[in-house]
């Protein structure tokens, strides 16, 4: 799955709605769906690139300085120390640790959802978060008022022709004028999840946008897996 692509200036520079449309299509067009992501996560989580060295690398991401273990990066291309466009992280969830081998059958088993979760990291193209995203975009290509989700959230479905397929968001109702927000393809049974069914992103330190993939049996944890991504990236950030 593709990070959200949008153009470099202010989402709402001018104010426009019609600016703030042609963003939304653009933002649709150039989003690779959930559900091909996470049938692409699948497929490489039961490949065996994992490292159980807990030995930290000094990773540079734009302004942003990263110390990350060496057994929370996914892919062995990125287990380098220096300048990097992106770094992709596999941790177990609720733990936050990377692969050891007395968890391996957790990395290798890709039936077993629900004990990992996906993280990328990367410098910002946008100005705002997913939550961030709600009004000025994503509520544009609602097809409908919200209905009650899981774990106390709302659905909101998008319009057919949005360019988000099966998709929904779901957000806190309760959230104020930026609630949470995560885009999923729910599965209709357990055994239809991909491991990664949902994403959502935030930024963090000073231009750092992480991107974190879920499964939908964790959206009942919606809350704490937020926290836990939000206090994971800021102790790993330094100088």
């Amino acid at each position: 799955m593709a990070q959200d692509m949008l153009d470099s200036s202010p989402l709402i520079s001018t104010g426009l709605a019609r600016k703030a449309m042609l963003a939304a299509g653009v933002l649709a067009a150039l989003t690779v769906g959930v559900s091909y992501a996470g049938k692409w996560y699948g497929k490489r989580i039961a490949v065996g690139e994992y490292s159980a060295s807990t030995a930290p690398l000094d990773i540079t991401i734009g302004p942003d300085r990263l110390h990350i273990p060496e057994n929370a990066i996914r892919f062995p291309e990125q287990r380098v120390s220096g300048k990097q466009e992106q770094i992709n992280l596999a941790l177990q969830w609720p733990e936050m640790t990377g692969y050891d081998q007395a968890s391996a059958q957790r990395f290798f088993d890709i039936s077993n959802t629900g004990s990992l979760i996906f993280i990328q990291m990367s410098q910002s193209i946008m100005t705002r978060d997913m939550s961030g995203r709600v009004g000025p975009i994503y509520e544009r290509l609602f097809d409908g008022p919200a209905q009650p989700g899981p774990a106390g959230l709302a659905i909101h479905r998008f319009r057919q022709g949005s360019g988000y397929g099966d998709e929904v968001l779901l957000t806190d109702p309760n959230g104020g004028a930026e609630p949470y927000a995560v885009r999923c393809v729910l599965p209709a049974t357990p055994a239809q999840s991909t491991g990664a069914d949902c994403q959502r992103d935030i930024l963090a330190g000073s231009d750092l946008s992480v991107q974190y993939r879920f499964p939908a049996a964790l959206l009942k944890d919606w809350k704490a897996l937020d926290d836990a991504i939000r206090a994971y990236s800021a102790a790993r950030l330094g100088n």
